[in-house]
């Protein structure tokens, strides 16, 4: 592969790097394919230079040359182990790659132990997060074994176990120390002595959120130029004064999230003859003081703090040096040459972006002013720096700052625009397509929080952010995937962006990610998301098939069979529940009804201990139940007891439990098998008092259910009995839901039709006077209340014009001011349109209206089910029984009006049906 070529070199920040030459015998043959095998070697290097760690590895297994080129010490001088399981054997694998690693960045204090199997003796900058549990032995060690190390940052998490021994230790070990940045318990004096007499280069010490750090003995450490004790508290700033402003070399100062007070400020600025900035972002003593926040005069100091212009007094270090101080991070590679400015705007760049993060995490009331006209800004010039941490940090801030309620996603809607109308979506997107996967992860979050916004989701998908979430959702890092899931979860809320994620191939990713993650510990977070995005694309009919053409069904039912975590199990029944209600459109409801395990696996969902998995596997049971064959296998699973239960347990639940656990009862009594069974498993009481709920979608599902239960006349009884007949007939009554208060009627009349009658003799004759006792005024009070629930449909004049005339004009005037619209969805079997032809015949005149009107509701010409309906009734006899109670003489006008009305429904069918 060595080829001689012509070479340039071209700066890249401040790298110098070897570009070749395209030699002519590379062109494309006329077939277009390249052999890759002959690519200059400095070609594929600067091809892994654009990878990843892990495609590296990939592209360095092709062939023993690209082997040997993957092992060059250029691609080996900094590694990010923070996604990857890095312990031991890790490290040892890739020791003989480390020899010159220069910089390297771990999370947590396993990989920390591991790092001196890394055997890397030169080791520069050394930079670790999550070491909360670290201890002083870990660092005595890391330091002892590398002396070189000039920069060694641990933090932003509190190391609650690491004390000034572990200081004392990287003094004594690391002399060529220059940068030192900790977040530990307490820092004693002699600790930092230490640092003073050994570590002479060191000039930038940050003691960040420690509780006490002795202000004495900082003076001492005479090299350091920028100083940060940002968050740390306990400061006795008359001390601190005293020391700090004879720090011959002291540039900043960053006392952010402290207590420092005007007095110290201003004796700081006015003692210190090097000191030119000074940080002090979220100090309430300073922000609560009017006079001082208005005073802008500082001597020449630069005070950046939540009341200044921070960029305008950034810009104010540069004397009259032409800039604009919106860009002044930005841009600043190219046009500042002194060395020294730099190393002040890095400096602020990771200060400031370390506090911003943390105040975004606290959220503190008071700064939306100070977010929308300069933190918003500050964090997008910062996801621009040259600074990869600072990048990583700023993302985290920008998806941190917006959320008002994690629970419930809530986003600040102000702030999330002020990042979309300021070009932020842009960068987000930009540093998702980095090859940096710490950026991916970082700015994906963003974009998942940014998206529950729906004018920044249109703007996300606009601008190509679909196709970069699917693509990141494919990555093997599990924290990259597991953010880009979470983006894509939030993009399929909004209707119009679902086709477009089916599109991108977003299905078969979300897919591929329950299975890959399912197998192993520590995926949870990507497993929610995945059946959370696949949930909400579930609700499309389209998108629905494609979840399950891709596997989805098996993915999700392997979920909620195997996984024990509260958030899979919710999300991923919730996600069977919504496929499964498209039962009249595709063979989805059947399918995950024959998944092997799917109705078992919900059956005991429902008695889980948490509220939200038990209200999905609940729904879940509902729309499975409009299956025939679905509805017999929920029992035969142990679904009628199971339902009962939590129907029992549910009754200072939320409203959601409450109307999908009577749903789930209502779907399941569809089967008049189920429909003793409920009853036999005491289902009717729970249900009842689920019916003086105060919620109509509750009233709707409880009244289903008892309706439902009510055809069988023991179940009515029991209804009876339990007390059922008040709380029906509040429901006729007082429930703000037309359907709630028809199901209500429609129960009342199955149970006072006269069939419970004989029921209620036989019990009384074998146990004696049961608590159902006469049943005449119970009868009576459902028969008035029926009777006024039709009568809240009458319209005077339109029924007197259809009594006087049998014109269609009349009849559909009639129809329009009585249709209930959400009747239509509802579907009866024959034996029920067989009772409502029979109660025709009934001497009663409420039960003849109450029949006449259900059957009106049931067959409208254009409703959901009501060709199945005029079957039915043709099956019935129902023609001539309607054309008998539409010439009664004694029947109600209503009784009559509502039969003529259905005949004319018959003769609608049948003449389309003809015409067809």
């Amino acid at each position: 592969m060595s080829r001689r070529v012509r070479r340039r070199v071209v700066k890249r920040g401040k790298e110098k790097v070897d570009i070749p030459e395209v030699d002519e015998n590379l062109m494309l043959p006329e077939e277009g394919v390249v052999d890759w095998t002959k690519l200059p070697d400095d070609t594929v290097i600067q091809i892994f230079l654009c990878l990843n760690y892990r495609d590296r590895a990939a592209l360095s297994s092709t062939c023993r040359t690209w082997w040997a080129l993957g092992r060059s010490s250029c691609l080996w001088q900094a590694l990010d182990v923070r996604a990857h399981k890095f312990d031991s054997a890790a490290a040892s694998s890739l020791a003989s790659r480390c020899g010159d690693l220069q910089k390297l960045r771990f999370r947590g204090p396993e990989s920390a132990e591991a790092i001196i199997n890394l055997q890397a003796k030169h080791l520069r900058e050394v930079s670790g997060d999550g070491c909360r549990k670290m201890t002083d032995a870990t660092i005595c060690v890391l330091a002892a074994r590398h002396q070189e190390l000039q920069c060694l940052q641990i933090g932003p998490d509190y190391c609650e176990k690491i004390t000034s021994d572990a200081v004392k230790a990287i003094a004594i070990c690391c002399p060529q120390l220059q940068k030192l940045r900790l977040s530990i318990h307490e820092v004693e004096a002699d600790a930092i002595n230490a640092l003073a007499m050994h570590c002479q280069s060191l000039t930038d010490v940050g003691f960040i959120d420690c509780r006490k750090v002795d202000e004495a003995a900082l003076g001492n450490v005479e090299s350091v130029r920028f100083l940060s004790v940002a968050g740390t508290t306990n400061i006795r700033w008359d001390s601190a004064v005293q020391h700090w402003n004879k720090l011959p070399n002291l540039i900043g100062l960053d006392v952010s999230r402290t207590d420092i007070g005007p007095s110290a400020v201003s004796r700081l600025f006015s003692s210190s003859s090097s000191l030119k900035l000074l940080c002090s972002l979220s100090c309430p003593a300073l922000e609560g003081d009017a006079a001082f926040a208005s005073n802008n005069n500082h001597k020449g100091k630069v005070l950046l703090t939540v009341f200044t212009d921070i960029l305008k007094g950034v810009g104010s270090l540069f004397g009259d040096t032409p800039r604009s101080d919106r860009d002044i991070f930005v841009h600043r590679s190219n046009s500042i040459k002194d060395k020294t400015l730099n190393e002040i705007l890095n400096w602020l760049e990771w200060n400031l972006s370390n506090s911003l993060l943390r105040v975004s995490e606290s959220n503190p009331s008071g700064l939306d002013k100070f977010w929308l006209e300069q933190g918003t800004g500050l964090l997008l010039n910062f996801m621009q720096s040259s600074q990869e941490e600072v990048q990583e940090r700023a993302a985290t801030a920008l998806a941190t700052f917006i959320v008002v309620d994690d629970e419930n996603a809530s986003i600040d809607i102000g702030r999330a625009e002020a990042v979309m109308q300021d070009s932020g979506i842009s960068l987000l997107l930009n540093l998702a397509r980095s090859w940096r996967e710490g950026l991916q992860s970082e700015a994906a979050k963003a974009i998942a929080n940014l998206s529950v916004n729906a004018k920044v989701a249109k703007a996300v998908a606009d601008e190509g952010g679909i196709d970069i979430l699917t693509n990141l959702a494919r990555s093997v890092n599990r924290l990259v995937a597991e953010e880009a899931a979470g983006g894509l979860w939030n993009l399929s809320v909004g209707e119009e962006h679902k086709g477009a994620i089916a599109k991108s191939g977003g299905v078969k990713a979300l897919v591929e990610l329950i299975f890959k993650w399912s197998r192993t510990s520590g995926g949870e977070g990507v497993l929610e998301r995945a059946a959370g995005a696949l949930a909400n694309l579930a609700a499309d009919e389209k998108c629905s098939i494609e979840v399950a053409t891709m596997g989805g069904v098996h993915a999700l039912v392997m979920l909620a069979r195997n996984c024990k975590i509260e958030g899979v199990q919710e999300q991923a029944a919730r996600a069977l529940a919504n496929l499964a209600a498209h039962g009249d459109s595709n063979n989805n409801n059947a399918a995950v009804g024959q998944e092997i395990g799917a109705l078992e696996a919900l059956v005991q969902l429902t008695n889980s201990p948490h509220d939200g998995v038990k209200q999905e596997a609940a729904g879940a049971l509902w729309n499975l139940s409009f299956d025939d064959r679905n509805r017999e296998a929920i029992a035969a699973a142990g679904g009628v007891a199971a339902l009962v239960a939590l129907a029992h347990s549910c009754s200072n639940a939320s409203h959601g439990l409450q109307e999908r656990a009577a749903g789930a009862l209502w779907g399941l009594s569809v089967s008049e098998t189920n429909s003793i069974a409920i009853g036999r498993e005491g289902g009717i009481a729970p249900l009842i008092a689920l019916a003086r709920s105060n919620s109509e979608d509750v009233h709707e599902t409880a009244a289903g259910a008892l309706w439902n239960l009510a055809f069988n006349p023991g179940n009515a009884l029991r209804i009876v009995e339990e007390g059922g007949v008040q709380a029906l007939v509040w429901l006729c009554s007082n429930s703000a839901s037309k359907m709630a208060c028809f199901m209500s009627a429609l129960a009342l009349a199955y149970m006072f039709d006269g069939r419970m009658d004989e029921i209620a003799q036989i019990v009384s004759l074998s146990e004696g006077p049961s608590k159902s006792g006469n049943l005449d005024g119970p009868r009576r009070m459902a028969l008035r209340h029926i009777d006024s629930f039709l009568k809240t449909f009458s319209d005077p004049q339109a029924f007197s014009a259809a009594a006087a005339s049998s014109g269609p004009a009349a009849l559909a005037q009639v129809t329009e001011s009585v249709r209930i619209p959400e009747a239509g969805h509802l579907r009866c079997s024959g034996c029920e349109i067989g009772r409502f032809v029979t109660m025709l015949r009934n001497p009663s005149p409420t039960l003849k209206s109450c029949a006449a009107f259900a059957l009106l509701q049931f067959s409208i010409p254009g409703c959901r089910h009501a060709l199945h309906h005029v079957s039915l009734l043709h099956n019935a006899g129902a023609p001539r029984v309607l054309r008998v109670a539409a010439a009664a003489t004694g029947a109600p006008l209503e009784a009559k009006i509502f039969a003529r009305i259905v005949l004319r429904n018959l003769e609608q069918h049948q003449n389309q049906h003809q015409a067809e």
